[in-house]
C-alpha cells in the first residue's frame, strides 16, 4: 500500500472563503425564485463557483465579495480562514464541512436583504475526497486521519487530513488559503499521502 500512496500523488487545491447557501436563505439575500448563475465548473462532479457574492458581517468586521459555491444545499454553511475569522471578530471552530451544530453565527448582506445566521460558520478541516474506488486503492476508509507531504521549497507534511469517501466525489485534496501559503501550494500541486 506505501507503493500505491507514494508513487501516485494527489492533486491538492486550495478553497478560499465562500459561502453555500440553502434556498430559503438565497431567496432573502438575492430575491424570490432568484437563479445562481454559474461562473465556472469546480473539480469536484455539480459544484461551480457562481457570479453572486456575499458580504460577511462580524462583530468587529466585515469582508465584501464573499464567493457563492453550487448548487444549493439542505444549510448554509459559511467557510472562512482563520485570519478571516479575527477579521470578523468571531471565534470559529474548525470542522467538518458540514458539522454545523452550535457553530458560529455570522451576518450574510445581499443586494436584496440580509440574514442573521444563528450558527454555520466554521474554517473547515483540510481534507481528501475520495471515491469508492481511490479510497481501495489507497487503503483508506471515510474518516480515517492522514498525514500528506508537499514538496518544495516551502514544503510541509500536514496531520490530521480528513478521508471524505464518497462515489459522489472525485480524488481532490483540499487546503484553506492560509494552508496553501505555508506550503507554497497552488491549485494542481501534487501531494504525497504518507
Amino acid at each position: 500500500m506505501q507503493n500505491n500512496r507514494a508513487n501516485n500523488p494527489i492533486i491538492t487545491n486550495i478553497s478560499n472563503r465562500h459561502i453555500h447557501l440553502s434556498k430559503d436563505v438565497m431567496e432573502t439575500l438575492f430575491g424570490k425564485d432568484y437563479q445562481l448563475t454559474k461562473t465556472k465548473d469546480l473539480m469536484q462532479p455539480g459544484e461551480h463557483a457562481c457570479n453572486e457574492t456575499l458580504t460577511l458581517v462580524g462583530p468587529k468586521n466585515s469582508i465584501e465579495k464573499v464567493r457563492v459555491l453550487g448548487p444549493l444545499r439542505k444549510q448554509t454553511q459559511v467557510e472562512v480562514s482563520v485570519s478571516d475569522a479575527i477579521r470578523l471578530g468571531i471565534s470559529v471552530n474548525i470542522r467538518l464541512s458540514g458539522d454545523l451544530s452550535g457553530s458560529q453565527p455570522v451576518k450574510l448582506v445581499g443586494p436584496k436583504g440580509s440574514v442573521d445566521l444563528k450558527e454555520g460558520c466554521i474554517v473547515a478541516k483540510r481534507h481528501i475526497h475520495f471515491s469508492a474506488k481511490d479510497a481501495e486503492f489507497y487503503g483508506v476508509k471515510d474518516k480515517d486521519i492522514l498525514s500528506l507531504k508537499i514538496d518544495g521549497e516551502r514544503g510541509l507534511v500536514f496531520n490530521n487530513v480528513i478521508a471524505r469517501v464518497s462515489d459522489k466525489m472525485v480524488l481532490e485534496c483540499h487546503l484553506d488559503i492560509e494552508e496553501a501559503n505555508a506550503a507554497g501550494v497552488k491549485n494542481g500541486t501534487m501531494a504525497t499521502l504518507l
